[in-house]
């Protein structure tokens, strides 16, 4: 039963994020509005909900380390594994925007301001509205800096097409769908797992993260597939902004969340390398298959590495 579940809801996975994809394009469209800052606002944020979600609930249940684990894993398959498909997948990947003098900064600042911030041992509420304000930064740069990027011409078909009335239920469908197919699939993955006796520790690094992070990937190879190489690195790196800003800070708003930072030097350092890579790849525009084969090599590591601990 489990594995039918488990299909089922990929299924409505995939569904949800085409959905997700097609309006957040009519979106762009409607109002002039770089692919980029819909993928990296809109589209990065509806996708980071299932992550917010279980770090929510783990810290409200006090379990922190889950809470907190779920956002390292999370930002870790992003890069490694969300942006290797990408990599690997898109025919041609000439994104318009250059990521490495305006967007790749933003993913590394707050994952060394998580560093510095868990140095005392727990992140703190006020911790919590530091990473707020931070998002809050990262939004107000994309609106200022929208005002710069290339706009989308919008035909005149696609004003009298575009509605409201039938766009944000569509949206709102797409965005419940991906939700839903991320959480159905979690649960379904995590009971193949537990039936084939894999710990419950591993099945939270491993299977929490990756299922939280299934939305992101959908979405990105998604808009890969169709051309949208912007909309798929935006999200991406929208994503990780969301995950440690808005998805860290609500979990430590509700609840102080204590931190072990010693239990987790693999995990935390492997963030940090790929967040590096992220920047060294935008850097040197080496948007190509030999820079997704290299991410997959981190990704093997860090499986790797949890795996060994089990």
């Amino acid at each position: 039963m489990d594995f039918i579940i488990f299909i089922v809801a990929m299924g409505v996975l995939i569904w949800g994020a085409d959905l997700l994809i097609e309006e957040s394009e009519k979106i762009a469209l409607k109002f002039n509005i770089s692919e980029f800052v819909i993928g990296a606002t809109l589209v990065a944020l509806g996708t980071s909900l299932p992550e917010m979600a279980a770090s929510i609930a783990a810290s409200l249940n006090g379990k922190s380390a889950i809470a907190i684990s779920n956002v390292i894993g999370s930002n870790i398959l992003n890069i490694t594994l969300v942006l290797s498909a990408v990599f690997l997948i898109a025919k041609h990947i000439t994104p318009k925007r250059d990521f490495f003098a305006k967007d790749s900064t933003w993913a590394l600042i707050p994952v060394l301001i998580f560093v510095l911030m868990i140095l005392d041992g727990v992140i703190s509420r006020f911790d919590a509205l530091l990473l707020l304000l931070l998002m809050g930064a990262y939004l107000l740069f994309l609106l200022n800096d929208s005002k710069n990027m290339p706009l989308v011409e919008e035909t005149s078909d696609t004003q009298s097409e575009f509605k409201w009335s039938k766009v944000l239920p569509i949206l709102s469908l797409g965005i419940a769908l991906v939700i839903l197919g991320a959480h159905y699939t979690v649960e379904s993955a995590s009971s193949i797992a537990k039936s084939f006796g894999i710990s419950e520790w591993v099945i939270g690094i491993i299977m929490i993260s990756l299922g939280t992070s299934l939305p992101e990937l959908t979405v990105s190879i998604t808009a890969a597939i169709k051309g949208k190489v912007d909309m798929a690195i935006g999200n991406i790196i929208g994503s990780n902004m969301a995950n440690t800003t808005v998805v860290l800070g609500a979990a430590a708003l509700v609840n102080p969340m204590p931190i072990n930072a010693s239990a987790y030097v693999f995990d935390i350092a492997t963030m940090i390398v790929a967040t590096l890579i992220l920047v060294f790849i935008t850097a040197n525009k080496l948007y190509n298959k030999s820079a997704g084969l290299g991410l997959v090599i981190i990704l093997g590591l860090f499986l790797n590495n949890t795996l060994a601990q089990i």
